[in-house]
């Protein structure tokens, strides 16, 4: 790529001055690191001995190519990012699509949502539209309206002032051979978390700008830090939580240096502001992917931070380290996970409530005819056909340890029904587990040997918000009536936290989970058997009886078709 200024203006002299001036700074700075022995050749990826190292300072190894070659036409970019980029472009500015939503379109993926980034400033930007709103303070952005969606727009001017504060590594070759555009763009990269995240995409002219070798990194899966791993953590240790997401959601390895800053910083997630540890964990836990997130949290050693109840659960489950797959806990997000995606996520307040009843089992063990009362009730909407269907699915065995207790026969609809009213209020007793650090800390001392900050991060309102999903069913369960018409999931009106749909897809997602469970007779024997010296040999069996088997979604819609026939 041979881009070259037009003429020696005053702008390009402007810009040269300032940067050499950077680049004598951070050149003392990259002294001071190779003075006390710090290694400063960190682009190396040493998990991949054949991989070239990446000379980003080296204008050759920049790419700028034909988006089509990837199989990303116009028509994959949504109308509303769109009208935002043809506007910006008609007004005389520079605008593209930027950060996930090109890596997830060169992934053939629907992006979650499309970020924008434009040379116009913010003040520029809220001109050009009716409906904007200014967000934030250190990085300032501008949210606009269009029909219906929101597009995340930046300006280049607004990440230059902030590149002014941060710490760059060595820029002794600053390429000087360039126009103002290509150098806008590479140096907007370096406040960037992760290669794959690092990609400009105009699809007005098909053309994908490239300066950190992200393309490669999204093709080969790989998950890398476009500055040295542990400064770009300890400028953001929210990059780490963002990393684990995207591993989670898209199957991605993270490179050795970027997995090994990890580990080393991983506690200081802990000082984030709560409403971005809320944040991060919302993305983590609604778009799909939340099971996978949960093992990466739980191999990194984060799960003990944020949620450390479930950590220590997970820890003590048979075959926790080869896979978490048999516990309860994974077959219920496994099955949440189905349902949602990054272009249909689900409102906090079901994930959180699916926490909450776990943990609720967790602590105080069910018979299983109880749990599918409970659930049924929630699915169906009314006690009546709930209980039929519960006492039909309670005659299968269904094994999880320590939730499910054994089966205690069959149970009248009086008692059964104060039973499930029981659990409906130790399931709104333990969100204060997730709300209230004392509360927290009372039930970890139940774990001997297990360490806790105490660190909470879901605000009361919200535990509020997921406590009165439970309140109609810990009253009086008979005058419960929300039959529903069809059980096909409303998919705005969960994302918009309606009640009465998170009941149903919460009814619905531990219906399935609980199917997950059910062992058959051959293999029940098999679970229930024990060694000569009267240990349980669950650990043998789990993985024939409910581990390692395909659970499909469609479960609950064939008991329910059989149930109804």
């Amino acid at each position: 790529m041979a881009i070259t200024w037009t003429n020696q203006s005053p702008l390009y002299r402007l810009v040269r001055s300032r940067l050499q001036i950077l680049s004598l700074e951070l050149g003392r700075w990259m002294h001071t690191l190779a003075a006390e022995g710090e290694d400063t050749h960190v682009r190396e990826d040493k998990g991949s001995p054949s991989a070239p190292e990446i000379d980003c300072f080296n204008m050759r190894s920049w790419k700028v190519v034909n988006s089509r070659d990837f199989g990303i036409m116009k028509s994959s970019v949504s109308p509303s990012a769109w009208t935002v980029l043809r506007l910006l472009q008609s007004r005389g500015f520079q605008a593209y699509l930027v950060g996930g939503c090109v890596r997830d379109l060169l992934l053939k993926r629907t992006p979650k949502d499309y970020d924008v980034i434009t040379t116009a400033s913010l003040e520029e930007v809220r001109k050009q539209f009716h409906r904007v709103r200014k967000v934030g303070s250190r990085f300032p952005i501008c949210w606009v309206y269009i029909k219906g969606t929101v597009v995340e727009v930046s300006s280049f001017e607004t990440s230059c002032k902030n590149a002014e504060e941060r710490k760059f590594f060595h820029l002794s070759h600053m390429p000087s051979n360039c126009d103002y555009n290509t150098l806008t763009r590479w140096r907007n990269c370096f406040q960037r978390d992760f290669t794959v995240n690092s990609l400009f995409y105009d699809p007005c002219t098909d053309r994908i700008y490239d300066y950190v070798d992200g393309i490669r990194d999204v093709m080969t899966s790989k998950i890398r830090t476009v500055i040295p791993a542990h400064l770009s953590f300890e400028e953001d240790s929210a990059r780490i939580l963002r990393g684990l997401r995207i591993a989670a959601r898209l199957g991605l390895v993270f490179s050795k240096e970027t997995e090994v800053a990890i580990r080393d910083l991983s506690s200081s997630v802990i000082t984030l502001d709560k409403s971005k540890l809320m944040m991060e964990m919302n993305f983590m836990m609604a778009y799909g992917s939340a099971g996978p997130s949960i093992c990466l949290l739980q191999k990194f050693k984060l799960l003990e931070c944020l949620l450390p109840i479930h950590a220590v659960y997970l820890s003590r489950q048979p075959g926790s380290k080869s896979g978490l797959s048999a516990s309860m806990l994974m077959e219920l997000l496994c099955c949440m996970d189905k349902l949602f995606s990054a272009d249909r996520p689900c409102d906090c307040s079901l994930w959180l409530s699916l926490l909450a009843f776990h943990l609720a089992l967790l602590l105080h063990p069910q018979d299983a005819l109880i749990v599918w009362t409970f659930s049924s009730i929630l699915y169906y909407g009314g006690w009546k056909k709930a209980v039929e269907y519960a006492k039909k699915s309670a005659k299968a065995h269904v094994h999880f340890v320590p939730e499910i207790i054994s089966l205690s026969g069959n149970k009248m609809d009086e008692p059964l029904l104060e039973e499930v009213s029981h659990l409906a209020s130790l399931v709104k007793s333990s969100i204060s587990a997730l709300t209230n650090s004392d509360a927290l800390l009372r039930l970890m001392g139940k774990f001997q040997g297990h360490a806790c900050s105490g660190l909470v991060f879901v605000p009361k309102k919200m535990g509020q918000t997921v406590a009165a999903l439970f309140g109609a069913l810990e009253t009086d369960i008979k005058s419960y009536a929300i039959e529903r018409q069809a059980y096909d999931i409303d998919f705005d009106l969960l994302k918009k936290g309606d009640q009465n749909e998170i009941r149903f897809v919460l009814g619905k997602v531990i219906i399935d989970a609980m199917n997950c469970g059910v062992v058959q007779e051959s293999e029940q024997e098999l679970v229930l058997a024990r060694d000569e010296n009267g240990k349980d040999i669950r650990e043998a069996s789990v993985g024939t009886a409910v581990g390692i088997h395909d659970c499909q979604v469609s479960n609950t819609e064939k008991m329910v078709m059989a149930f109804n026939d």
